[in-house]
């Protein structure tokens, strides 16, 4: 490698660490020499007056072609924002939210904000949302040099999402300010091993769990476990390759073909706690900013439960605040372990935890010390900026100063539903799994929960029908419980349609129900009826991990022709009592705004 070499890769658009791969060296090395040369990278403007005017915006991109470097000098202390870069399902908007407010709230506190993203979708890319937006790739390589060369006093990682988190230890180790929590805490939240350590240290329980770093250890952890196990990836992004599994079999298949397990990266092997409920806490705090653990503020923000039971990504799931079927007793406990946590990672700023309830026994699933992608809807919720409040506190001020010290708990309900792009994705069956597939999310807010739920429903596209007939056919797990939902729909005035086998168990319990045809006997059959929009509303709960085919045509033909459908139970309960709301009482419309 020699100086001309070196200029001309970099010119050519060849990073650190693809250099130092190709030449046995490390991305540090390299980066060392490139420096010793002075060969950084210049910031050009983008016009954004097509040449017409001059262009004031400041927008940048970085470029090792030698020219004038078009950065405006000011006196002002910086913070950088690093957002979540580009845009895919499992990095939602909702991080850009984060960033937005982030940029705002710091404005107002006379910082300079500048904003590192590569995202032209988002809001945080506009112009005129922060005062300098580099339009770069959030890489350590890249992060670096803008920090240095607008020598920050100091950056955020917390409000982009997994990305920039990622980034936070080799950030500081390179002299970054991280401010907010400090990487080893949030290491010690992701890193399987010192979380445990963590959890014992406060008596808080968590799912029995074991790693493993290749297929054999995973399924020996599998059987001492017991099945049905979650296995997943560390330091996973939008629940991305993770999945129940329930046999030997299933999960040397996952092991060889779903993740590269390494003793670096090890997969996580988890307990699944099957009909469990899960709650997702967001809460902000300034303990950290003490030396005193016992010192500062923490407030939760909102609880809310999830609609489906645990195993649905937290991305996907249809959640309620504040929680409707958790009894005082584990709403304490959920409080007392967040506080312990927080206190624990000596948390800045906001923090994410996710339980899993069952009975009155509250396990700890996971935790992010940082915005989740839960914040703008518990904001919008309660009232509170929490992002902009979490942004002026990792810069320095206290809970107090800003006025935020007591939890806000609704006289309302608010439910959180996910937006599908199933009818994009012919033949793609809609179950939900701990892997995120929904992209965007929309919410209902009314004093009556039914109400709330089924104004969800309408703004996710799919509303609520007031009668006709209902397609009822569940997994043998589900025929206990399935009596009790179809006699809501019953009471309602819906007519019921079954196949054999779930019909037989309606009838048992004296419920009248048209039996109609499986797919693989005859016709009419369902996706007849459905074609025909003969069917109002589908009740379907899979058979297993791997759905029957007949299942999965029933699911994908009631995406195409719209009829609502609902997977779950729990689901289906939620939706009887929203019709049941709906004939009772009608619904109004109010802004959010009168809502507070």
């Amino acid at each position: 490698m020699n100086p001309e070499l070196l200029t001309k890769a970099k010119s050519l658009g060849f990073s650190d660490r693809q250099i130092a791969h190709l030449t046995g060296q490390t991305e540090d090395a390299v980066r060392a020499e490139r420096k010793r040369l002075n060969l950084v990278p210049s910031y050009r403007l983008v016009d954004t007056c097509a040449a017409e005017f001059e262009a004031y915006t400041p927008y940048y991109y970085s470029t090792y072609d030698r020219g004038d470097d078009e950065i405006t000098r000011s006196d002002k202390r910086k913070v950088m924002i690093l957002g979540g870069g580009p845009n895919r399902i499992g990095q939602g908007i909702e991080f850009d939210y984060c960033c937005v407010h982030a940029a705002f709230a710091l404005k107002e506190d006379g910082f300079e904000t500048i904003m590192v993203n590569s995202n032209p979708e988002t809001v945080s890319t506009d112009y005129d949302t922060s005062d300098k937006l580099f339009f770069e790739p959030l890489t350590l390589e890249d992060v670096l040099n803008i920090y240095e060369r607008e020598q920050c006093w100091g950056a955020i990682a917390q409000f982009g999402g997994q990305t920039p988190l990622n980034l936070a230890l080799g950030l500081q180790k390179n002299g970054v300010n991280i401010i907010g929590t400090s990487p080893q805490n949030i290491e010690i939240a992701e890193d399987r091993k010192l979380f445990a350590a963590m959890l014992n240290k406060l008596q808080i329980p968590q799912p029995p769990n074991g790693l493993a770093t290749n297929e054999a250890e995973a399924v020996l952890a599998a059987q001492g476990l017991g099945y049905p196990v979650l296995v997943r990836p560390s330091f996973v992004l939008g629940g991305r390759a993770m999945q129940i599994v329930y046999s030997d079999s299933e999960l040397s298949h996952y092991m060889r073909f779903a993740v590269e397990a390494s003793p670096k990266r090890p997969v996580l092997v988890d307990k699944f706690l099957e009909d469990a409920t899960e709650v997702d806490v967001d809460c902000i705090t300034d303990v950290g900013h003490f030396d005193d653990p016992d010192q500062g503020t923490i407030v939760i923000g909102g609880m809310l439960e999830h609609i489906e039971f645990a195993g649905v990504h937290s991305g996907d799931a249809a959640m309620v605040f504040p929680p409707h079927t958790l009894s005082q007793k584990v709403i304490n406990i959920i409080r007392d372990y967040t506080h312990a946590m927080a206190r624990e990672l000596k948390v800045i700023g906001l923090m994410n935890v996710q339980y899993a309830v069952k009975g009155d026994h509250v396990y700890v699933l996971e935790v992010n010390p940082r915005a989740s992608r839960t914040v703008p809807f518990v904001s919008k919720a309660i009232g509170v900026p929490l992002a902009k409040l979490a942004a002026k506190v990792m810069a320095g001020k206290s809970l107090k100063d800003l006025g935020f010290t007591q939890e806000i708990w609704t006289k309302y309900w608010a439910v959180k539903e996910s937006v599908f792009p199933f009818n994009r994705f012919l033949g793609q069956d809609i179950l939900l799994s701990p892997e995120m597939r929904s992209t965007g999310e929309v919410m209902g807010l009314d004093a009556d929960l039914g109400i709330a739920y089924a104004k969800s429903q309408m703004a996710a596209g799919g509303p609520l029908p007031m009668g006709g007939r209902v397609f009822i056919s569940v997994s043998d797990a589900h025929k206990a419980e399935v009596a009790d939902v179809a006699k809501l729909f019953a009471e309602l005035g819906f007519e019921l349609v079954s196949t054999s086998g779930t019909a037989d168990v309606l009838e048992k319990a004296g419920l009248k129900v048209q039996r109609i045809s499986k797919l693989t006997e005859g016709r009419p059959n369902t996706i007849d009826l459905l074609k025909n929009r003969e069917i109002q509303l589908v009740i379907n709960t899979p058979s297993g991990q791997t759905p029957r085919a007949d299942e999965v045509k029933i699911r994908t033909t009631a995406v195409y022709t719209n009829t609502p459908i609902m997977t779950t139970l729990s689901g289906a309960k939620a939706a009887a009592l929203g019709i049941a709301a709906l004939k009772k009482r009608g619904y109004g419309v109010r802004t959010i705004q009168e809502y507070h």
